[in-house]
């Protein structure tokens, strides 16, 4: 499958998610977001942190064991959520209901389109971390949703 993983991205960032109000692809993302941007979703094939935020990676090509059967790539991406920059004048417990909403929208989006229009061959698995994230610069209360896909090719 020609550009399977970039549909894939393309697929993520086409995830509408009730409340968020900007969704970044891989050839929009800004170099820092404003307040006025926030909430906003960020498209993320590589680690933006120092340290990992989760331990495993994409896998690479996996084929299975016969020679004609399915070949597959496991991609680990992050999809960045940043509610609110961390010193935004307003206590942090403030930020934290619109963080566990916008975490049950992205799941309930993300629930009535599994497979990401059929670019996965499987429902992804995601994890979910909260937490300060910087980005570009700023300190910002958000989530990380790490999903590791199987893709066809």
């Amino acid at each position: 499958m020609q550009n399977a993983y970039r549909n894939a991205l393309d697929a993520l960032a086409n995830l509408i998610v009730s409340g968020v109000t900007n969704h970044y692809n891989i050839t929009d993302i800004p170099d820092t977001v404003s307040r006025a941007q926030l909430p906003a979703l960020l498209v993320l094939p590589l680690d933006t942190e120092r340290e990992s935020l989760f331990r495993e990676k994409g896998e690479g090509f996996e084929t299975v064991a016969f020679s004609n059967g399915t070949r597959t790539v496991s991609y680990a991406v992050t999809h960045l959520l940043l509610i609110a920059p961390e010193a935004s004048g307003i206590g942090l417990k403030q930020h934290l209901p619109d963080l566990i909403s916008a975490i049950d929208a992205y799941f309930a989006a993300l629930s009535a389109n599994l497979t990401l229009n059929d670019t996965l061959l499987i429902p992804p698995q995601v994890r979910v971390e909260t937490g300060i994230y910087d980005y570009g610069g700023v300190r910002y209360i958000g989530c990380a949703f790490r999903h590791l896909w199987s893709i066809g090719v």
